[in-house]
């Protein structure tokens, strides 16, 4: 028997009886209309059904009753209003939307921080373009303009310790939200400020400070958030943010420049600093930390600190890092040399190379910034090789610190052996040149999985504060590296003796203290009186 509720429009009541195993299930039903009848209006009904079966002891009959049969005559006006759907749920449906909804928070993390790298480098490269307009615009020569673009480093190179340090005690994710809401806002009043040069190298080295206590905070947070076997992969995947913002920067900024202005590209390029820290407010606060079995010792979750529990910390934590105990480690000062190295060929490259390929190659500002797309984007690819090889490296059981030391070799022979025939004459062309400085400094990118790593496996604790030290000091090449690069072009007007001679030797000599003194090995740096 079945018991049919139903709408005050004409319906047929009927009985059904059927001989079903026992089992009980839940259908949801549409129909067409039926032809035969004389209205016109759709007929619409859910049919909720439950069969049942129970059977007892020695009786031989089994009762099989249908129930619950009823017509929804809600559904029709659910339909009008927009809301039919909502239930197939009851059929076994699922949508998952956003797709990255139902992601563990640790991926948001990564991917969020990963988006404020991307930003991150295209405020760092817009530079390297717009000073060739705002060169002839001002008068200024490569002494000058190379002072102009190192005062970026003087910001960055004074933050990075205070940057390791605050990461710890306030976590890295507040410190990372701070960051880039400092830097875009700087970067936007370059436009403003350009005319006076004191105000310009001041507006810079703000952008630097933003930028600068960055590594440390995203260090902070992978430290904190992910297992050694997904380590390289979420290092890459962070700080491979940094080359498609290169890529991105570099495509962008030279049509903004000719139809806008270069002001343009550091308006725009600032706006879009300040709606990343908008919407990173609204990814979650509560991100667990990583589990104890993973971390060298026991550690602090700065998320749960109330803000004057920070402050009071603040004052003690100073004391409390065994400064002494990081000095004492030959890996430490390893990773320092190592990461001075790497930053100058990087550094003086990224300034540089656009003019270069300008000047050196001939090619105008639109194909200067294109060819200089080519060593990030070709970096992206070697990065996604460079990580899932290490970490598979890893996981198959070799030794953590062979693995470092091998994607940090290559890191560094790679470019140093292109810069040594692209500064050699061998009469090689133009596309020639492009393609061999591209590849030397695309497979540059194993760095993330060698040095960018090594600080997260020493001591997750101390992570954010060790790549403080390091890029304190790796920082210097910023400074120091792109004037002198200027003032050896000046004095020279050789391409191979000012940007790529250097560069050689601080990746040959890198490479010999890497070999010989790198480990990955963790430490405690217990403080002794």
């Amino acid at each position: 028997m079945a018991r049919i509720s139903s709408p005050d429009r004409n319906f047929s009541n009927f009985s059904h009886c059927t001989s079903i195993k026992a089992s009980t299930f839940r259908a949801s039903v549409r129909t067409q209309p039926f032809n035969g009848f004389p209205f016109k209006h759709t007929l619409k009904f859910r049919v909720l059904c439950s069969v049942k079966e129970r059977e007892r002891g020695n009786d031989a009959q089994t009762q099989r009753i249908l129930s619950g049969f009823k017509v929804d005559s809600e559904l029709k006006e659910k339909d009008e209003l927009g809301q039919i759907g909502s239930d197939d749920e009851e059929l076994g449906f699922n949508w998952d939307w956003p797709p990255w909804e139902n992601l563990p928070p640790r991926y948001k993390l990564i991917g969020t921080t990963s988006l404020a790298f991307v930003v991150c480098n295209m405020d760092k490269v817009n530079l390297s373009i717009a000073i060739i307009p705002m060169s002839h615009q001002f008068g200024w020569n490569a002494s000058m303009a190379g002072l102009v673009q190192s005062s970026f480093f003087w910001g960055y190179a004074l933050s990075q310790l205070p940057g390791g340090w605050l990461a710890k005690v306030f976590g890295g994710r507040k410190v990372l939200k701070v960051g880039v809401l400092v830097w875009s806002l700087a970067t936007a009043l370059v436009p403003l400020l350009a005319g006076f040069m004191p105000g310009l190298i001041f507006s810079r080295i703000l952008v630097g400070i933003g930028e600068g206590v960055s590594p440390s905070a995203a260090t902070d947070m992978i430290a904190r958030s992910i297992p050694i076997e997904e380590r390289s992969r979420a290092v890459s995947f962070v700080f491979g943010g940094l080359s498609v913002g290169s890529v991105l920067g570099l495509l962008l900024a030279p049509p903004l420049i000719q139809n806008y202005g270069w002001g343009s590209v550091f308006y725009i390029f600032g706006a879009l600093g300040i709606a990343w820290f908008s919407v990173f407010q609204f990814v979650g606060e509560d991100q667990p930390p990583l589990k104890a079995a993973y971390l060298s010792g026991p550690q602090s979750d700065p998320m749960k600190k109330s803000l004057n529990s920070s402050l009071k910390d603040l004052g003690g934590s100073l004391s409390d890092v065994p400064w002494k105990e990081f000095f004492k480690s030959k890996a430490v000062w390893a990773m320092i040399y190592a990461h001075f190295c790497g930053s100058w060929g990087h550094y003086t490259c990224l300034a540089w190379l656009p003019t270069y390929f300008s000047e050196e190659l001939n090619l105008d500002l639109t194909q200067a910034a294109w060819v200089s797309v080519l060593p990030p984007l070709a970096s992206i690819f070697v990065t996604s090789v460079a990580s899932q090889l290490a970490d598979s490296l890893i996981t198959k059981g070799v030794e953590t610190t062979v693995v470092r030391k091998i994607c940090q070799t290559i890191a560094f022979l790679s470019p140093a052996t292109c810069m040594i025939l692209s500064s050699v004459n061998l009469g090689l062309s133009p596309l020639e040149l492009v393609s061999i400085l591209t590849g030397g400094l695309a497979l540059s990118s194993f760095a993330l999985s060698g040095l960018y790593c090594t600080h997260q496996d020493i001591s997750p604790e101390y992570a954010s504060v060790l790549l403080g030290i390091t890029n304190t000091v790796g920082a210097v090449p910023g400074i120091v590296g792109v004037t002198l690069t200027g003032y050896l072009l000046d004095s020279t007007h050789s391409w191979g003796m000012s940007l790529f001679a250097p560069s050689i030797f601080f990746y040959l000599t890198g490479t010999v203290v890497w070999l010989a003194f790198a480990s990955s090995k963790p430490q405690t740096f217990s403080k002794t009186d």
